[in-house]
């Protein structure tokens, strides 16, 4: 008995000494080593480019729906579909015979009113020497007169009768009105035309340069206008810059520039179109083709940047970040977010130039607990908010 006893005892003594042990862990040993470190960043203010992207179309440069301006029946097609043409390129034939006949029986007609006023202009001058001796009456006189100057008139109408038909002759050959691309043809050889028929022939289309016509809702208009009235934001030459963002997401090499805003909103959509112009060498742009623009918004002089990891979200889901407060201690800050610039937040208010927000190390720590603030640390970017020497660009609103 004296030997299970003494088991016993060795066994409460041991288990006593490590609930001890347990009982001076993290309270102790967290004041021994001080507060715990946190990565903090020191927020400044900074210029900051912002930037918004809009849904877009894309639509040629020129389009010019070929009709013909004759009737006949069309007797060859001189073009190959989907290739570049040239302005005054031949596109189609139209049998020419009936037109040959008009400017034939012009000429004739033109002769004819020609040796017409040799005639009369050569009586009106006899007569006007027979009246001087009253050889004539004058109102033979008169008449003769009136001849050649209606014979001199025939002429005339007579030789626009002769340009107008040569005019129609010419065209017989219906050439390009404007050098681009041109489409599928609508009619084969041995088809019958007509001028003024509603169905286009082909159809050509400018595509170097393009237009971007992009959309852009009043609401936002008005807003920018008031931040630029206010002085929130200033516009300098960049803003006629747009960028493209192709449908596979890619980024289209060249730099576009605006052209126009139009005048009226659209009352069915409250959208207000916005035409901008990009070089197309390659083609790649076709129209009809969708596309998102990134165009400037403008620039604000004053930013705040936090980064996006450092910002939570509370049961309410406001924007929540954790400031090294008075004291060094942890204090809850509410903030209200603008658009995402890069990897961090632009703040519209909650923080102020000067303030340590912590970045890291705050996730298993209670609001109040003292902390040991130290530089945040990031390979990707420079450390500090703010501290970066060219403005930052804004990740566009979509």
């Amino acid at each position: 008995m004296p030997f299970f006893r003494s088991a016993i005892s060795a066994l409460l003594l041991a288990a006593c000494a490590t609930l001890a042990a347990c009982s001076n862990d993290p309270a102790d040993e967290g004041s021994a080593q001080g507060p715990p470190e946190v990565s903090v960043i020191t927020i400044a203010e900074q210029p900051v480019t912002l930037t918004t992207e809009l849904p877009g179309r894309i639509t040629a440069y020129e389009v010019s729906e070929v009709r013909p301006q004759v009737s006949g029946l069309i007797t060859r097609r001189l073009f190959t579909e989907g290739q570049s043409v040239k302005r005054g390129q031949p596109l189609y034939r139209i049998d020419a015979q009936p037109q040959s006949a008009q400017v034939a029986s012009a000429k004739a007609a033109l002769a004819r009113a020609r040796a017409s006023i040799a005639a009369s202009e050569a009586l009106a001058k006899r007569y006007g020497e027979l009246v001087e001796i009253n050889a004539v009456s004058r109102q033979d006189y008169d008449d003769a007169v009136a001849a050649a100057g209606q014979a001199r008139a025939d002429v005339a109408a007579q030789r626009a009768a002769l340009q107008s038909a040569e005019i129609d002759l010419a065209r017989t050959t219906i050439r390009a009105p404007i050098s681009g691309r041109i489409g599928r043809s609508l009619v084969t050889t041995g088809a019958l035309v007509s001028a003024s028929q509603e169905t286009a022939l082909t159809t050509i289309q400018k595509i170097d340069p393009v237009f971007v016509d992009i959309s852009q809702t009043s609401t936002e208009i008005l807003k920018l206008r008031q931040r630029i009235a206010e002085g929130d934001l200033t516009r300098g030459d960049g803003a006629a810059a747009v960028e493209l963002i192709l449908e596979d997401g890619s980024i289209y090499p060249a730099e576009g520039r605006l052209q126009f805003t139009d005048v009226s909103v659209d009352p069915e959509t409250g959208s207000q179109t916005i035409r901008a112009l990009f070089p197309n060498k390659s083609n790649l742009l076709l129209p009809g083709m969708f596309a998102r623009a990134r165009l400037i918004e403008g620039s604000q002089s004053d930013g705040i940047l936090v980064p996006q990891r450092a910002v939570s979200r509370d049961d309410t889901g406001a924007a929540v970040v954790m400031v090294v407060g008075p004291g060094g201690k942890l204090t809850p800050r509410t903030l209200v977010l603008g658009q995402v610039i890069g990897q961090d937040w632009l703040v519209k208010s909650g923080l102020k130039p000067g303030d340590k927000v912590v970045v890291e190390g705050a996730m298993m720590l209670r609001p109040g607990m003292p902390v040991k603030p130290v530089p945040w640390k990031d390979s990707s970017k420079n450390p500090q908010a703010g501290a970066s020497s060219a403005p930052p660009q804004a990740q566009p609103k979509k």
